[in-house]
């Protein structure tokens, strides 16, 4: 592809060439375009939304596609929109490292997990390129920013986004987003949950620009794959444990009717649904799972099977024993699934 700005839909056939699936990005801007007018209502997800099975896009990197014909119609518009890649569906790994200068963090958080001795003088780590090559230096390789076998992209900002594949398949995860992950400081990896923006896209900060002639991915390099496991960035199977609900929310089914009742046996099911989520890696259904439970438990402590305390707890009690940390954002889940929940009152049957 040429080194200077393309249109959407001729750059959207690019990427789809390489086995790339593309998602539209609001024109001028690197954030997915618009959803539909349903994805404002409270308990709406990309799993029961009628835009991906017509054809149209709505949820972000979920709406990626390689179909021809979407594509053409899509990127068809004018303006045109922007092309995001889907990382997990495109088998790609992507470094992305950010050029912000600004103070450093604590040294632990520098290159996580590798101690930082205050002999080190950091007067000259200023950015994620310097972080990156002292990783790299560290294990003795080249920075991936150096890595010219490789497509790399220059940013707007002056950061690079360096493209990986991988063919082996193992669930590489992102950094971004989750809170918890970072390969160095000031550099995240885009991968699974996440999408990419395509070199030649424009937004209003300027042009995603190649660097180099290689325009192609190269291989995963095992020194840095081995970097990405030991920082948390590949999902591990799921273990087969037993999944266990915290005491407190099972108390609150006890109190629904005393464990033996309809009600009771769906709330222990949502949240045993939600509990679950502490064996699996972040971001793998985490939110589709609260938002269900909570969109349920609305509807049955609209009908009176329960009450809204109680419903509440007993979700932000096995949230937090999933996601630690996170009550803030399972908060908001939980309030905006009730919410809706309670429109649709959930009647049951008699007891048995």
């Amino acid at each position: 592809m040429p080194e200077r700005p393309v249109d959407g839909l001729r750059l959207a056939r690019w990427c789809v060439a390489g086995g790339w699936p593309v998602l539209p990005l609001t024109p001028g801007r690197k954030t997915p375009a618009a959803n539909c007018r349903d994805c404002a209502t409270p308990g709406h997800t990309h799993s029961g939304c009628p835009c991906l099975p017509a054809g149209r896009w709505c949820h972000g990197f979920h709406a990626a596609t390689l179909d021809g014909r979407r594509i053409e119609r899509w990127w068809g518009r004018t303006p045109s929109p922007g092309v995001g890649v889907a990382c997990g569906p495109a088998g790609l790994v992507v470094i992305d490292i950010d050029a912000h200068f600004g103070e450093l963090p604590p040294r632990d958080r520098i290159l996580p997990g590798i101690p930082v001795g205050e002999h080190i003088d950091l007067s000259g780590l200023t950015t994620g390129y310097q972080s990156l090559a002292v990783l790299a230096a560290l294990r003795g390789h080249t920075s991936p920013a150096e890595d010219a076998s490789t497509l790399r992209v220059r940013t707007p900002s002056g950061g690079m986004h360096v493209w990986y594949g991988v063919t082996d398949g193992r669930r590489w995860q992102c950094s971004t987003g989750s809170g918890r992950r970072a390969l160095a400081w000031q550099v995240d990896v885009r991968a699974h949950g996440g999408y990419i923006i395509a070199p030649g896209t424009t937004t209003t900060a300027g042009t995603y620009r190649p660097v180099g002639t290689a325009l192609r991915p190269a291989p995963l390099p095992a020194w840095l794959a081995e970097e990405l496991r030991r920082t948390g960035h590949l999902a591990e199977p799921a273990a087969a444990t037993p999944r266990r609900v915290p005491p407190r929310a099972r108390q609150a089914v006890l109190a629904a009717g005393g464990g033996l009742d309809r009600t009771s046996r769906l709330l222990a099911a949502l949240l045993s649904d939600v509990a679950a989520c502490s064996q699996l890696p972040e971001g793998v259904g985490f939110t589709e799972k609260l938002n269900r439970a909570a969109y349920t438990l609305g509807g049955l402590a609209a009908a009176g099977h329960l009450t809204d305390s109680a419903a509440e707890q007993a979700l932000r009690e096995t949230a937090e024993a999933a996601r630690p940390g996170q009550d803030r954002r399972a908060g908001q889940i939980i309030r905006s699934g009730m919410t809706a929940g309670a429109q649709r009152p959930l009647h049951l049957g008699d007891r048995r």
